[in-house]
């Protein structure tokens, strides 16, 4: 695919074709991509047009509206899949330290991973969890917008080759104990024991059109909105405040926060570093 030279006039165009994209997208099929960051939106335009040699965005966009199957590999392009255990360790070692002891106190803990992509994350707060002996208490719910994410988060198996990554950004976050001792490997591939799993629910959700579906004393949602414009970010916002209790916890990507929201007077800081805050009103 060869791409035109930037001018005014070809950009105006550009942006009209990726509008009319996206609408159709939303009317056809129901996926609201409508407010995503302009920048990152056409990133995965291109990214899908090269791989599929087409010279337009309206050549894609008639390529996707009449087959299911390019809607499903552009679906995938938008859906962001970027995660890993126990990801910015320090993050979770400011959970372990600042937020569970206050769990403790809680006679059940209910936990949203909002966007848990392949649920990396979620098996890094189950472990530490049971950890600080919480686990038996706590639903730990896993939610994304990409069903097939959510199958591989629910199998609980998850590329040798990252282990070491992953044991590092364990000991990192203040793990207790051997990282391998949650796991075992079998034929190339890593299996976390089961009994993680039990107190786990995934299921899809999508942050953009769907309604909150419980009240949560912790909501993670980190490294989500980054790819929302400020209206998409006030709805998550919204969304999020709603579905959180009184006094309970939300944890955001580190380069995101609350204090441009129409919601910043109503958190506290936890620790204002790794984006830890408490609602307060």
């Amino acid at each position: 695919m060869k791409e035109e030279p930037d001018t005014e006039e070809n950009e105006e165009l550009e942006k009209i074709e990726i509008d009319l994209l996206l609408e159709g997208i939303y009317r056809v099929y129901g996926h609201d991509f409508r407010n995503y960051t302009f920048s990152s939106i056409r990133r995965r335009i291109k990214h899908r047009m090269r791989i599929e040699n087409l010279q337009t965005i309206s050549g894609l966009q008639e390529a996707v509206l009449h087959d299911p199957k390019t809607m499903d590999k552009l679906f995938t392009d938008f859906s962001i899949n970027v995660t890993e255990m126990f990801r910015d360790p320090r993050f979770f070692l400011s959970f372990r330290t600042s937020v569970v002891p206050l769990l403790r106190e809680l006679p059940f803990i209910r936990i949203w991973h909002a966007g848990c992509s392949t649920g990396q994350e979620v098996f890094s707060m189950a472990i530490l969890l049971y950890e600080e002996g919480l686990l038996q208490k706590t639903r730990i719910y896993g939610t994304d917008l990409n069903e097939h994410a959510l199958i591989k988060a629910k199998g609980g198996s998850f590329p040798i080759e990252k282990m070491q990554l992953y044991t590092k950004n364990y000991i990192q976050a203040g793990g207790k104990r051997a990282f391998s001792e949650y796991y075992t490997v079998k034929q190339g591939t890593v299996l976390f024991k089961p009994f993680l799993k039990e107190y786990m629910v995934f299921a899809q959700h999508n942050l953009v059109t769907d309604r909150s579906f419980n009240e949560f004393h912790v909501i993670i949602c980190r490294n989500v909105m980054i790819y929302f414009n400020e209206s998409l970010q006030n709805h998550v916002h919204e969304l999020i405040y709603g579905s959180l209790c009184p006094h309970g916890f939300l944890g955001l990507g580190d380069k995101e926060g609350v204090a441009f929201t129409a919601y910043a007077n109503c958190y506290e800081e936890v620790d204002g570093m790794e984006k830890l805050y408490r609602k307060v009103r």
